[in-house]
């Protein structure tokens, strides 16, 4: 992967990117996602924003390499810190953690108001969709995707109506497997739901040789729910 061919993963970021944005990518790594937005023509101008200095140094490389220097801006700071409010019109933070991208949000608040949100964690995206609707933006899309064996999620949002999309009257249910997603019902969808309720039931069964607790009967009633929940999801 290099800035002139992106892994599927965020190729797939960056086709939700407006055209002529002005894009911020937090967590920027090598800067390729927002190198490749301004050569394809996506982006107008771009921010790369990285918190650790060794990475932040390889983004500067690249952008010097594809030279770039008037047009991407390679900042050292933590999430959001990097920019100013209203700086940007889309914002793309991939290949973390869910809660770690909710928490660079939820921090960056004031940042973020105008802006279209491109999203994709590598575990617990229910996290960002829970950030998502608890702080009134609306999810208009969301892509399931599998490379080199692992299945990732790519979310998009804009500030509105956070209930927008989520329909089928088991808001929980929709938080966890996502409310687009579970409409659509793909390949990579069934595949990964399919595998984490697999892991639910070894979990389950091993707890059958644990000593019985208050929070282990807990962990049991959640996982429980959790594996009807994709089950009815999955056999609609």
């Amino acid at each position: 992967m290099n800035s002139e061919k992106l892994s599927k993963r965020l190729e797939t970021v960056v086709s939700y990117i407006p055209k002529d944005s002005t894009i911020a990518d937090i967590g920027s790594d090598h800067a390729y996602l927002p190198c490749y937005a301004i050569q394809t023509g996506i982006a107008a101008s771009a921010i790369a924003g990285e918190v650790v200095k060794g990475p932040f140094e390889s983004a500067l490389k690249q952008v010097k390499l594809n030279a770039l220097e008037n047009r991407v801006d390679v900042r050292l700071g933590d999430g959001l810190d990097v920019l100013r409010p209203g700086e940007v019109d889309c914002i793309t933070i991939a290949g973390m953690g869910g809660p770690l991208i909710a928490s660079i949000l939820e921090k960056g608040k004031a940042k973020v108001e105008n802006a279209r949100l491109i999203l994709q964690p590598n575990i617990s995206a229910v996290s960002i969709r829970e950030w998502l609707m608890d702080n009134g933006w609306s999810l208009l899309r969301e892509e399931i995707l599998e490379e080199d064996g692992k299945i990732y999620e790519v979310l998009v949002a804009e500030k509105g109506d956070p209930k927008a999309g989520y329909s089928s009257g088991n808001l929980e249910a929709e938080l966890l497997m996502g409310p687009l997603l579970s409409t659509e019902r793909s390949a990579p969808f069934r595949k990964k739901w399919t595998q984490e309720m697999t892991q639910w039931k070894v979990i389950l069964k091993n707890m059958e040789q644990a000593e019985e607790t208050p929070a282990l009967e807990e962990r049991r009633n959640d996982l429980l729910v959790k594996i009807k929940m994709v089950e009815e999801v999955l056999n609609r």
